[in-house]
């Protein structure tokens, strides 16, 4: 809104009971796009294929660029994850392959004064 727009409290109340009605009329519409594809699940199409049905053509190009904006951001963050989980996992198995080392040094250790004994018997 422009600076020195002031709201009422009963238009506030207002725009938000006419956005819980889009909302719900939106979700309606999508719904059976879903029931006719015999799915249960929303998803991004049933919710487009709903705004051209209620005649929000206009909102189709926003709409599609916010969506794509989301799955990249998405995608990035599952990607950092899988890139995070690697990296964990890489260390995790280096401290292991250290741990197996070093088991493996004291066994080495522990052997050594047996074959000293046996040489001096």
């Amino acid at each position: 809104l422009p600076d020195g727009v002031n709201i009422s409290k009963e238009a506030r109340s207002a725009i938000s009971r006419a956005a819980s009605v889009f909302v719900l009329y939106a979700t309606s519409c999508a719904n059976n796009f879903a029931m006719k594809g015999k799915r249960k699940t929303l998803n991004a199409g049933d919710v487009l294929s709903a705004m051209e049905e209620m005649e929000f053509q206009r909102f189709m190009v926003p709409l599609k660029e916010s969506l794509e904006v989301y799955r990249r951001e998405q995608k990035g963050k599952k990607e950092a994850r899988k890139d995070k989980d690697k990296k964990a996992d890489s260390e995790e198995q280096d401290k292991s392959q250290e741990e197996d080392n070093e088991e493996e040094d004291e066994r080495m250790e522990e052997e050594e004064p047996n074959d000293e004994e046996e040489v001096d018997n």
